[in-house]
């Protein structure tokens, strides 16, 4: 991976094939299969007939939140504040939960306007304005802690941020958030709140897909990755092994990893952000196995230590680890971060096809996918622009099998 260039995975992306907008219905999207080393399209409400009877779909139930809020200063600058993670209460239902001040993580704009002092900016709840404020307390890095409060004990951290905020859309989006886009940019099955961006691949599902689906015998499994700001972070190095990748936390329960290992050989992720979940937890069943005294909190999975530790563990051994873990720990569900980087060269372990918008150029998701179809991408790649498929994250979809 030191020798991996990120120039090699760079592609023309015409701006006018970025989708601006949802297609008007979610299944009506193009679908573009990539089996048996063969490329095709079709749409995507016929998925059903290019996936084996008995697979299992493994889908990202987590919600996007309305985590970008606006503030206007008494100077009449602008600051834009996009919450990222808790830290105060650290538990993200907690935390929409809290009556109370609240913690988080959070990314700044226009950060010089924003010298000292609270922001504040108003919102209506039962017939009454109310303020909400927004107070810098320490940097982290490229984000700060900011502490958020609001003059009504009646009201949720939560609801405030239904009121006041605003639908993240990704930058590469030119326009701002709409009425539309509070539906569509969510999966009709999102459920956790917690994500900052949509796993898009999940988009295109509808009640009529997932009837189709189940009709032929193919089983579904959710779990929640919460998905940050580094789904959108560029690649700004040439050699990607300096390439920083973000934590992103995750929950998946033990009847989920009962069911992904009853079904190996027959697992297809519903997008990257279950990609990199399930591949994580093979890794941190490795690193159980290998030190079993880790608690709840060393549950991570750095960006590189999947290319570190030792090969010879199999599935059953890993995720059988982890559910002793779980019995052991008397838990409800297993909750973990992952920052695993999948580049050209990994051996996946959990993954045998996969359910995916297209990425950007020179991306840690096209190097995903590279990983995956090895050179065949740019083949993948160039029949979408030359059957004018939509790209990124409002564009169409893609299945790919080995």
């Amino acid at each position: 991976m030191r020798a991996i260039d990120i120039n090699d995975y760079d592609y023309d992306l015409p701006e006018d094939r970025i989708a601006q907008y949802p297609e008007s219905e979610r299944d009506k999207s193009k679908l573009l299969i990539f089996k048996e080393n063969k490329i095709e399209k079709d749409t995507f409400r016929n998925i059903h007939d290019y996936l084996t009877p008995e697979s299992l779909l493994v889908f990202n139930n987590t919600r996007v939140i309305r985590a970008r809020i606006l503030f206007q200063k008494e100077t009449g600058a602008n600051v834009e504040i996009l919450c990222l993670e808790p830290l105060s209460p650290f538990d993200y239902s907690l935390s929409f939960g809290s009556k109370e001040s609240v913690e988080w993580k959070c990314i700044v704009g226009n950060l010089k306007k924003w010298k000292c002092g609270i922001l504040t900016t108003p919102f209506k709840f039962n017939g009454n304005t109310y303020n909400l404020c927004a107070e810098r307390l320490q940097s982290l890095g490229e984000a700060w802690s900011i502490k958020f409060s609001w003059n009504c004990g009646e009201i949720s951290f939560g609801e405030v941020l239904e009121k006041t905020g605003h639908i993240p859309l990704p930058p590469y989006i030119n326009r701002e958030d709409d009425a539309q886009d509070i539906e569509r940019y969510q999966t009709v099955y999102s459920r956790i709140k917690g994500s900052i961006a949509a796993p898009t691949a999940g988009l295109h599902f509808t009640d009529y897909v997932f009837e189709k689906i189940k009709a032929r015998g193919i089983k579904t499994v959710e779990l929640t990755l919460h998905v940050g700001a580094g789904t959108f972070q560029p690649v700004k190095v040439r050699n990607i092994y300096e390439h920083e990748m973000h934590y992103e936390h995750f929950s998946i329960d033990a009847r989920t990893i009962e069911l992904v290992l009853e079904n190996q050989g027959k697992v297809i992720p519903i997008g990257t952000t279950s990609v990199r979940t399930l591949e994580s937890l093979y890794w941190l069943g490795v690193k159980l196995i290998q030190n079993p005294s880790d608690t709840i909190p060393d549950l991570s999975l750095g960006q590189w230590e999947a290319y570190e530790m030792v090969k010879t563990v199999s599935v059953k051994e890993s995720l059988g680890a982890l559910l002793n873990y779980i019995n052991e720990q008397k838990l409800i569900y297993l909750q973990a971060a992952t920052s695993i980087m999948i580049v050209p060269g990994y051996e996946f372990r959990m993954t045998n096809g996969m359910v995916t918008n297209f990425h950007q150029p020179r991306s840690t998701l096209l190097l995903l996918i590279s990983a995956w179809a090895g050179n065949r991408w740019k083949d993948i790649y160039t029949f979408a622009l030359e059957n004018r498929f939509r790209f990124l994250s409002y564009g169409d979809s893609s299945l790919l099998l080995k």
